[in-house]
């Protein structure tokens, strides 16, 4: 029969009541990570664990994993009730990152480890049965909140210290296991911290399996990618199968510039947080190229679940999202994106909370202009089926897509042309220097990082016109009937053809070409 240990009211307590021990640990909520103190208190009573401060269903099977990998480390069991805090206990905790943190938390408690290092380091990983540290997801975050919070350094999983190392003035332990983890901090074991050379990191890659130089022909198409890519604008390829719509836009990452730093961090955040990292990659240095399949729900694209998670759009971040065949998408999860393109961020709410995610990325559509691929005046198909297939795709939708661009079917004599192609390194160039151009005139606005992130404030003192110029882009704007939206993203196309011609000032050549790349959606749409 069970029995239990009782005090009475008012009785004189045991002199050992047990023994409290707190740990430093963390936790991701969004983006970005928050402190979270394990608190262990190893007390008398019937042997048993409990864990407090709103756990999810894999932080209180952390008790049997811990449970187990203490014994299998060769340390014993706390004897007697054992209760674990989460704080804040307001805030759900989630995933097995709590493993490591509860596991020295209770040997600390139960006097088997010394130590006054628990304060300076931010500990988390998930525990093998047999005593082995496993990596966690979010560790960039939880380096970064170590770092604000004045930590000397982290304890991670060694398969995820490169990750973790990116962060400047922090000592990054990997451990590989529960005993090793313990003697470290007793000291007993020295574990030399993990290090970054953040310029090998950034130094250039290898070149890139795809080129430029492979697409014959569409040399148009070539020169309006190039346009997005030294703005980060939008773009939408209209064109009949075959004609190279996808391999044109799987080589636009190869003439974007490279990530800078900052850059850098906040896409390895997005990433990490998915669990998208391999082990050992400290940082993501080349722009993400995301492709997701036309069946995709508004869940998988923008984020979301029960517990909201980044979406598609937010692993583009600083990136290329491509969406192939766009009519074929549902017409409802092309809407959600209006919002998210405008504004550079996705706010989704769910029970579990708001979160925002950013969501900077450069959309490349490509579409069929019919339903059986051929240009409007060569379809066998019925006025009212095109009608019905173009309509999936919105008016505001398609007024946020910078360039509309026309891509052709590839001449007999294109396709056999020995003669090789201009090389992306020699377009990448180019774009690069007009990007410098741009982040020299945006250096009092950070938030501006290129001409399509221009706000009203940013077009008024950079795209002025002059009188002949204003009145063609006003007869452009009359003749074509396009929104308003549509005038400023006109502008900042033509600021940033400007910018690839060298050019301080906005000349009637700029507008021209910019309307131009914009008109192809009135032929097709109107």
């Amino acid at each position: 029969m069970r029995t239990e240990n009782r005090i009475a009211f008012g009785a004189e307590l045991p002199e050992n009541t047990g023994m409290l021990a707190r740990v430093c640990s963390a936790a991701v909520n969004g983006i970005e990570a928050y402190p979270v103190e394990v608190e262990v208190n190893a007390g008398w009573g019937d042997t048993v664990v409990v864990i407090v401060g709103l756990p999810d269903a894999a932080v209180k099977e952390s008790r049997d994993r811990v449970s187990t990998a203490l014994t299998n480390s060769g340390f014993k069991f706390p004897m007697g009730r054992t209760t674990i805090n989460l704080a804040p206990a307001d805030v759900r905790k989630e995933g097995p990152s709590f493993d490591l943190p509860i596991a020295l938390g209770m040997l600390a408690a139960s006097e088997q480890i010394e130590t006054d290092q628990l304060d300076h380091f931010v500990i988390v990983g998930e525990l093998a049965l047999t005593g082995g540290v496993r990596p966690v997801k979010g560790v960039l975050p939880l380096a970064l909140r170590a770092q604000a919070e004045g930590k000397i350094g982290v304890l991670v999983p060694a398969e995820n210290a490169a990750e973790a190392a990116v962060v400047a003035g922090l000592q990054v332990i990997p451990v590989q296991n529960l005993r090793e983890a313990a003697s470290f901090l007793e000291g007993t074991v020295r574990i030399a911290p993990v290090k970054v050379d953040l310029d090998r990191v950034f130094e250039p890659l290898a070149e890139d399996e795809l080129d430029f130089a492979e697409v014959k022909g569409q040399e148009s198409v070539k020169r309006a990618l190039e346009i997005a890519a030294a703005g980060g604008h939008n773009v939408l390829l209209i064109g009949p199968p075959g004609t190279g719509k996808s391999m044109l836009a799987k080589r636009l990452p190869t003439i974007l510039p490279p990530l800078t730093l900052p850059e850098a961090l906040e896409t390895t955040k997005i990433h990490s947080i998915v669990g998208l990292l391999t082990p050992g990659q400290g940082l993501v240095t080349r722009r993400p190229f995301r492709a997701p399949h036309h069946t995709a729900s508004d869940a998988g694209l923008l984020g979301g679940n029960i517990n909201p998670t980044p979406g598609e759009i937010s692993l583009a971040h600083h990136g290329v999202l491509f969406l192939d065949e766009l009519p074929e998408f549902k017409r409802s999860v092309l809407e959600t994106m209006r919002q998210p393109l405008e504004e550079g961020h996705v706010t989704i709410s769910r029970a579990a909370g708001t979160m925002t995610f950013p969501a900077q990325f450069m959309l490349v559509a490509a579409m069929n202009p019919t339903p059986d691929g051929k240009m409007p005046g060569e379809s066998r198909c019925s006025p009212r089926e095109i009608h019905n297939y173009l309509n999936r795709i919105s008016g505001p939708l398609l007024d946020r897509i910078d360039l509309h661009v026309e891509v052709p079917a590839v001449k007999f004599r294109e396709i056999t042309d020995a003669r090789p192609g201009e090389l992306s390194a020699r377009i990448r160039e180019r774009v690069m220097a007009a990007r410098h151009r741009q982040q020299a005139r945006f250096r009092d606005r950070p938030k501006v990082t290129c001409n399509a992130r221009m706000g009203a404030r940013e077009i008024k003192a950079w795209c002025r016109l002059d009188a002949p110029t204003m009145e063609l882009l006003k007869f452009a704007m009359t003749d074509l009937n396009l929104s308003a939206r549509a005038y400023d993203r006109i502008l900042k196309v033509a600021r940033t053809i400007a910018d690839l011609a060298g050019a301080e000032n906005i000349t009637a050549d700029h507008v021209s070409e910019a309307v131009q790349l914009r008109s192809l959606d009135r032929q097709i749409w109107g």
